[in-house]
C-alpha cells in the first residue's frame, strides 16, 4: 500500500478491505482510492473518516451484494466510508460532480488497480456553476439557521461551524478559476480571501470564541464570494 499517515489499525483495516473486496468481487473491482483528509495529510485520529472511492466494472445487485459485507465491516470497525462508482460513468459524470471529482483528482492515493482520475478532464464552466451553487446554498442556509436559532450563541456557533466545513472545496475551486494558486487547507483559504477582498476573517479561525462575530464574518465572506464568482459568466 502507498504510504498514508494513518494509525496502524486503520491501515490494517484498509489492507483487509482490499483483500476481501478482491476475493469477493474479483475482476469487477477496477480500482480503490483513498481521498479526502487522509490523502491530503489532514486526517485526525478519532475524528476523521477515511474516504474511499471503490470503482467497479459492474454495479449489478449481484456485484453489490458481494461487496456489501467487506464495506460494512470496514465502516463499522475503522470509519472507512466508501463511494461506489462504475468505471465507465466517471468521465460522463464530471459535468455533474465537477468539485467532488476535482477534489479526488487533486489528492488521492491509489491502493488497487489503475487510477481512473489520472486523465479526467473537468471543464471550468461546469466548476463555476457548481461553485456558485454551493456558495449560494451556504449563504441561504446560514441565514435560515440564524433565524431559526433566534441568533442565540450556541445554535449560531453550530451553524457557522457546519457551513465552514463545506466551504473548503468551493473556495479553492473559485480561486483557481481566478488563476490564483489556492491552498487546500481551509484556514489558508480564509486568509487568502481576507487578503484578496480586504475582509476580516479572524473570527472564522476560532468561531467558538464569538459566534456573533463569526456569523457576520462568514456572511460577509459569502456575499463577496458569490458576487465574484457570479461575474465569471453564465451557464456552460
Amino acid at each position: 500500500m502507498p504510504e498514508l499517515n494513518l494509525p496502524p489499525g486503520v491501515k490494517d483495516a484498509l489492507d483487509a478491505l482490499i483483500d476481501s473486496l478482491t476475493r469477493a468481487v474479483g475482476a469487477d473491482l477496477a480500482a480503490v482510492l483513498v481521498f479526502g483528509s487522509a490523502a491530503r495529510g489532514a486526517y485526525e485520529p478519532g475524528t476523521s473518516d477515511v474516504d474511499l472511492c471503490v470503482v467497479l466494472r459492474k454495479t449489478s445487485p449481484e456485484v453489490l451484494r458481494k461487496a456489501a459485507n467487506p464495506l460494512v465491516l470496514a465502516r463499522n470497525t475503522a470509519r472507512i466510508e466508501a463511494v461506489l462508482l462504475r468505471d465507465d460513468e466517471i468521465g460522463r459524470a464530471a459535468d455533474a460532480f465537477p468539485l467532488f471529482y476535482d477534489d479526488i483528482r487533486r489528492a488521492h492515493v491509489t491502493l488497487h488497480g489503475d487510477d481512473p482520475f489520472a486523465t479526467l478532464e473537468i471543464a471550468d464552466a461546469h466548476k463555476r456553476v457548481r461553485v456558485e451553487q454551493e456558495l449560494r446554498e451556504a449563504q441561504i442556509r446560514l441565514r435560515r439557521a440564524a433565524v431559526d436559532g433566534l441568533f442565540a450563541e450556541r445554535p449560531l456557533r453550530g451553524a457557522v461551524i457546519r457551513k465552514l466545513r463545506q466551504l473548503r472545496s468551493p473556495l479553492r475551486a473559485m480561486f483557481e478559476l481566478f488563476n490564483v494558486d489556492a491552498p487546500d487547507e481551509l484556514g489558508a483559504l480564509l486568509t487568502l480571501a481576507a487578503e484578496r477582498w480586504g475582509l476580516s476573517v479572524a473570527p472564522l479561525l476560532d468561531p467558538a470564541a464569538d459566534a456573533g462575530a463569526a456569523h457576520e464574518a462568514l456572511a460577509a465572506l459569502l456575499d463577496r464570494a458569490v458576487d465574484e464568482v457570479d461575474k465569471l459568466g453564465g451557464a456552460p
